[in-house]
């Protein structure tokens, strides 16, 4: 398995809408990557008052090759496209491997 981690660093007055996240923007993450090798998508969101982010989404995927796939794929401008209609946070994305 890969991992991408997609982190939305919070900052006082930033917009995070996380319903619109959770009922759209996954959706459109599954659509565009399941062919190109997406497992499973989740989302944390913080319970503090002043939290360091607004959330953190785990992208897992088959492989590195299928996080490459995804990435460069068409559906990827959707996925990216899509970020403005719920904040006005840039998402920082990194590269994770699973420890246990």
């Amino acid at each position: 398995m890969a991992y991408l981690a997609v982190l939305y660093p919070w900052t006082a007055g930033a917009r995070f809408d996380a319903r619109y996240y959770v009922d759209t923007h996954l959706a459109i993450v599954r659509d565009a990557w399941t062919d190109h090798g997406l497992i499973d998508a989740t989302v944390l969101f913080p319970v503090e008052a002043d939290p360091a982010f607004a959330a953190i989404a785990t992208l897992e995927f088959a492989d590195e090759a299928a996080i490459d796939a995804a990435l460069a794929s068409p559906g990827a401008a959707r996925v990216f496209g899509d970020v403005a209609a719920f904040t006005d946070i840039g998402p920082v994305a990194q590269r994770c491997r699973m420890a246990r």
